[in-house]
């Protein structure tokens, strides 16, 4: 699959690719990180998830149907893709079937990562769920359990945890008195992850 992808790079706040727009490339992201947005039916935008080195987004464009985003994408940093088209997948996969089953598995993974965040809409707080993300950005962030400064908007964080902005205000101070987390304009720093890990298990 690399053989036939093109890089591809971004600076700070470029969009990837908007709602609606037609649908025909894969990322796979080699650096940087991006955010997937949607709007809601009230006009407030949404995070849906954030993508990091190693991960893909746009993966329905090359074994769906449907011919348009559904989600806008958009780079919170600089950041580096190995684009795949559509065309050139197909070709691919007639010489090599067995490349489809890279697809299957990332498509695999986000339906168990969706479900699981389902489940925690449905029966868990929602101070917790905002610890859970909070927790899997800064794995994200800092991989080596250092301190992640993770620069997103207290909105977008409400979005991911499926809860309000007064929420996470709320939380993201309890925590700043408990010293794992550090605030600042349109950012948070986690500084104690470990204490952060051991509160959401």
């Amino acid at each position: 699959m690399l053989s036939i992808a093109r890089r591809r790079t971004f600076q700070r706040g470029e969009v990837v690719f908007h709602v609606d727009d037609p649908a025909d490339t894969l990322h796979l992201v080699v650096a940087g990180r991006f955010a997937v947005r949607v709007q809601t039916s009230v006009g407030d935008i949404a995070i849906l998830n954030v993508v990091g080195p190693g991960e893909i987004f746009g993966e329905l464009a090359l074994i769906g149907e449907s011919a348009r985003r559904t989600a806008t994408v958009e780079a919170l940093e600089a950041a580096e893709t190995r684009s795949i088209h559509r065309p050139d997948f197909d070709r691919l996969r007639a010489e090599h079937h067995e490349v489809t089953e890279v697809i299957v598995a990332a498509l695999a993974g986000t339906v168990r990562r969706l479900s699981q965040h389902l489940l925690e809409a449905l029966y868990m707080p929602a101070d917790k769920r905002v610890l859970r993300r909070l927790a899997e950005l800064a794995r994200m962030y800092a991989p080596d359990g250092g301190e992640a400064v993770i620069p997103l908007k207290q909105e977008d964080l409400a979005g991911l945890a499926g809860t309000s902005r007064a929420t996470v205000n709320r939380v993201l101070r309890d925590e700043a008195e408990r010293g794992t987390v550090v605030l600042g304009r349109g950012r948070t720093t986690v500084v104690d992850a470990a204490a952060l890990e051991r509160r959401v298990r």
